[in-house]
């Protein structure tokens, strides 16, 4: 993949021509023009290569993110209700209510290893700085599932409070980066994808059996739903999860259902779960950024052991925790970058461009092309995202000013993490809410630290991921709980 850099060096005209593995021709969309050719106007004349449609639809169901043309469309307007603002700021509390409950399960966690270590029992890497050494993606894999399980389903899968829960189990193998699950995606370049998925390896037998099991689970969390429904006459006050909202709709059948609960158990959490990484990760980088975003965290949110729920004008208020998140999700977006496949002749910016070219949309190139951005594209600076900030490097000393609401950029193309246009992505309001709750719940309690600086400085952490992008070896942090919230 072409990096932001390079797409800025490359003359073009809003389109970049390259070659690809084993020389396969790609086209990748840099300018603002064409990415609304791509993502808006004719967006249906750009589908999911089949080979990317089959490896991600035998995990997820033919659900939103995989279905296509009018099925998509149908799917899309009967799913909208459930992802209006009017809906997800009634979620809000349950985010908060999940993120204030992983952060006690991990402050546990830090008390036990540190009397361990004052004991004698625990030789544990992290000091006498009152820190612990823990791998934070599981911790945000947990909360993010059991968020989605309660906001989404209305069914609480307690993963927070069980590490062994089978369902977390479940995903955690199925989208752990593995050498067999790249190996089978080379050969789906020169094979049929129903081919690719016959053949006798243990990946195959793990997706099939992970996928089954998840079914099972969404089968059964739906009927208890309708049951519960009919019972009533009506759905009650307390359900304002998404299931409850699509069930009302009566657009889907059971198995329709079964296939977009698929799709947000699986999609919702680990991209959110993501960006919680990449979160805590640029905070250990940027530990000024970290310590003026807990100030206000902590001036303006109750404490957690007070029991007030927090709403979504509470999160609201908070400027720079907004800032933080909506940078993070400029500078790692989640999911790197989005295939397409022409399905018919077709033209970008008046170029033409045959059936079956692959098309490539970078939201990690496009969220720091320097000419959309500014020369501080590719620096993480959340001040961009302030009212009153230049959108330069956020002391004043910039030369690029725009609309503080956009991060200063010069176009709403320049911020593709959410995508735009009919494919773009559904839950953006649920998932920017969930993630700012989370955040703010835990580092309102944490300082944390990297373990390993040299590993993982940017230029050395390896990254690696399926659907999302993360570090390779999981993000192994020092977490010190921080008195007096």
């Amino acid at each position: 993949m072409l990096t932001a850099p390079r797409q800025a060096t490359v003359p073009n005209d809003g389109l970049i021509r390259y070659r690809g593995l084993f020389n396969q021709e790609r086209l990748l969309v840099t300018s603002p023009k064409a990415l609304s050719e791509v993502l808006v106007t004719h967006s249906y004349d750009f589908q999911k290569p089949s080979s990317l449609t089959w490896s991600i639809g035998r995990i997820l169901g033919i659900g939103l993110v995989i279905a296509e043309g009018n099925e998509h469309k149908i799917q899309r307007k009967n799913l909208n209700p459930a992802f209006a603002f009017r809906h997800v700021k009634d979620l809000y509390p349950v985010f908060w209510e999940k993120g204030v409950e992983g952060m006690h399960a991990i402050a546990e966690v830090v008390r036990a290893g540190l009397e361990a270590r004052k004991s004698g029992r625990d030789e544990e890497e992290g000091g006498d700085d009152g820190t612990v050494v823990l791998e934070l993606g599981n911790w945000a894999s947990r909360t993010t599932l059991d968020i989605i399980g309660v906001a989404g389903m209305g069914r609480d899968f307690g993963s927070i409070k069980d590490p062994t829960n089978e369902l977390s189990q479940t995903y955690q193998k199925l989208f752990r980066p593995s050498r067999s699950a790249q190996i089978l995606a080379l050969i789906g370049l020169f094979l049929p994808p129903w081919l690719v998925g016959m053949l006798p390896v243990k990946r195959n037998g793990d997706v099939r059996a992970a996928a089954a099991y998840i079914r099972s689970v969404c089968r059964d969390m739906i009927r208890e739903k309708r049951e519960r429904l009919l019972a009533n006459g009506k759905t009650s006050s307390d359900d304002v999860d998404i299931l409850s909202v699509a069930i009302e709709s009566g657009g889907f059948t059971e198995e329709n259902l079964v296939d977009q609960m698929m799709t947000f158990l699986a999609a919702g959490h680990e991209t959110t779960s993501t960006s919680l990484q990449w979160a805590v990760y640029m905070l250990c980088l940027f530990p000024e950024v970290q310590a003026k975003l807990r100030a206000e965290v902590r001036a303006n949110l109750p404490r957690p052991e007070s029991g007030k729920a927090i709403t979504a004008l509470d999160i609201d208020r908070l400027p720079y925790l907004a800032a933080v998140c909506n940078e993070v999700l400029r500078y790692y977006s989640p999911v790197p970058m989005t295939i397409r496949e022409t399905v018919t002749d077709t033209t970008v910016t008046g170029v033409r461009v045959p059936r079956g070219t692959r098309v490539i949309v970078s939201a990690w190139a496009t969220n720091k092309d320097v000419l959309l951005w500014g020369p501080d594209a590719t620096k993480f600076n959340p001040d961009r995202w302030l009212a009153g900030a230049d959108g330069g490097n956020g002391n004043g000393s910039g030369n690029f000013k725009g609309n503080p609401n956009s991060g200063g950029a010069t176009s709403n193309y320049a911020f593709l993490t959410f995508l735009h246009g009919p494919r773009s992505c559904i839950g953006q309001g649920f998932a920017k809410a969930e993630f700012a709750c989370v955040l703010a719940s835990w580092i309102g309690r944490f300082e944390f630290s990297l373990k390993n600086r040299e590993e993982y400085d940017e230029g050395n952490m390896v990254i690696k991921g399926g659907i999302t992008a993360r570090p390779a070896k999981g993000l192994w942090v020092k977490v010190r709980e921080v008195d007096g919230w």
